[in-house]
């Protein structure tokens, strides 16, 4: 019976410069700003509600001290109690209320009524509150109190909680409305950089503020992605100049020998040797159509990703094998110097056509000598590396033959349509790599550089 054995993983821990990286990225986002301005207009419109509610609490309180000052100096003493007895008929026999109170039953319990006061020499209804108690004999007892200054606080309170809620209403709109434009205001940057960029201005970028929030980041990847839809729709341009000037020169070599050929009264050898010249020339016109094809394909990503963890050595080798028997017959040497275990992810296919027109230009261009193909890995890198000993390219030209169509004058009398290299660096980017041309001293050093080092 077998037994399988299980090891738990040990739980994740945080480092203090992790906990302190993920607080930045938090502090740095809009929802965080948005909420510490949320806090920010609901503090202010608390502190403004007990604001508003203390200085009118405190004008009641010094209204009422000096109405009881003036009470005080009119010579009325103040009652805080009141009572009356009355007997079996509802008479008052005893008592500071002159009469039984109007609308007042006279079941006993807490009763609420209105009393008959004399304030300052004229009569005032008063809310009072008081409670009915039975006597022996069919007596009762009415005790009760003013409650006019309860009244009014109560009043005073509803008066400062609407006037508190109004004022809370206020500043949540007017916060809410200054929050909402804010953000508005960054959605319609983007509104504006689009309808320009609609119209054809495609220089045109969205503004970054440097907050590095959501919008901000936002922003970063549509100029990006403006910028890749700038960097295609040029290289459209130029290769639609580029084909119609480059391809303008053999298509007329084509015609004239069609021309010859149909114009031959022998209709011999000259005739088929114009043919002949004619087909190789439309040979190489399709090459350079199906090179074309191809890079813009790497470019546009249409291609169907085939990617692969691959040995890089395995690959040199390859080619190697492949490529021996020329380099033999031109007189070159093939070395193959690979260190074991370079992987990369990648599509063997692609990678294997981006060695072999790097062999193909040295072993065209070079003029002999050693050619050595290179796989290591340096700083997390994954590196392949052409190097030859012939002329190679001055660091000024150096940029400039990555791109279509270029070729430098010793190489205009070589068969080519200068798109090898082009198709290369289409390759390479395709896997998030760079191409990098340094000097062999002497010849030339072709380095593919991998970003991610997959193992």
């Amino acid at each position: 019976m077998a037994v399988e054995k299980f090891q738990l993983s040990p739980a994740r821990s945080w480092s203090a410069p992790q906990l302190l990286g993920s607080a930045r990225r938090l502090v740095r986002t809009h929802a965080f700003r948005l909420a510490v301005l949320y806090f920010l207009v609901f503090a202010a419109s608390v502190l403004g509600v007990l604001l508003f509610v203390y200085w009118t609490s405190a004008n009641f309180v010094e209204r009422q001290t000096e109405a009881t000052l003036d009470a005080e100096i009119t010579g009325l003493a103040e009652q805080y109690a009141q009572c009356v007895v009355i007997d079996p008929d509802g008479k008052a026999l005893v008592g500071n209320i002159a009469a039984w109170p109007s609308g007042v039953p006279t079941r006993s319990g807490w009763l609420s009524f209105g009393l008959e006061r004399n304030v300052s020499g004229h009569s005032e209804t008063h809310p009072a509150r008081g409670r009915l108690f039975a006597i022996p004999g069919g007596y009762r007892l009415l005790v009760a109190r003013d409650i006019s200054d309860a009244t009014a606080f109560r009043g005073e309170v509803r008066s400062t909680l609407l006037w508190a809620g109004l004022i809370a209403l206020c500043i949540g709109l007017v916060g809410g409305t200054v929050m909402s434009r804010n953000m508005l205001r960054r959605v319609e940057q983007v509104n504006r950089t689009s309808e320009r960029v609609m119209t054809g201005d495609l220089s045109d970028r969205v503004p970054v503020h440097g907050t590095s929030d959501e919008f901000d980041q936002l922003a970063a990847n549509l100029n990006r992605m403006l910028d890749q839809i700038e960097r295609l729709m040029t290289a459209m341009r130029e290769v639609t100049d580029d084909v119609a000037h480059d391809l303008k020169t053999p298509l007329s070599r084509m015609r004239s020998r069609l021309e010859r050929a149909l114009t031959d009264p022998s209709g011999g050898c000259g005739q088929s040797e114009a043919i002949r010249a004619a087909i190789e020339e439309a040979d190489r016109l399709l090459a350079t159509f199906n090179a074309l094809l191809s890079i813009a394909e790497l470019e546009s990503g249409a291609l169907a990703d085939q990617s692969e963890l691959l040995d890089l050595s395995e690959v040199a080798r390859s080619a190697a094998e492949l490529y021996e028997p020329v380099a033999e017959e031109r007189g070159f040497v093939l070395v193959v110097v690979a260190e074991p275990g370079v992987t990369v992810r990648g599509d063997r296919h692609l990678l294997s056509q981006a060695l072999t027109n790097l062999l193909d230009n040295a072993l065209k261009y070079a003029g002999g000598g050693e050619v050595a193909i290179r796989v290591f890995s340096r700083d997390g890198q994954a590196l392949l590396e052409v190097a030859d000993r012939g002329p190679g390219i001055p660091e000024a030209d150096r940029e400039a033959v990555l791109d279509r169509f270029v070729r430098l004058e010793p190489s205009r009398t070589t068969p080519g349509n200068g798109l090898g290299l082009s198709l290369v660096r289409a390759i390479v980017r395709r896997h998030n790599g760079s191409v990098l041309l340094q000097d062999n001293e002497p010849g030339l050093q072709v380095q593919l550089r991998f970003t991610v080092l997959a193992s």
